[in-house]
């Protein structure tokens, strides 16, 4: 399943609605993305999947304080 390691992020379930108004269940996946990442305090690559939006924000802040903020740990 597409599932973000950090946020925990995961397809949502939602409705096709026809012309006639019928609703069939579709699923929106999130953008999982399998990525080496630096992380200069560790001076290491970690390996993680991450949403397209996760990674925005591990470029900005760093991949450590963005895990911190949800209570992930990173091996």
């Amino acid at each position: 399943m597409a599932r973000s390691e950090i946020t925990g992020k995961r397809r949502l379930r939602g409705n096709n609605v026809s012309h006639s108004n019928i609703k069939t269940i579709r699923w929106q996946n999130v953008n999982v993305q399998k990525r080496r990442l630096w992380v200069p305090e560790l001076g290491r690559f970690v390996s993680a999947r991450l949403t397209t939006r996760d990674l925005r924000t591990v470029d900005k802040i760093g991949l450590l304080a963005y895990a911190k903020r949800f209570g992930a740990r990173i091996n």
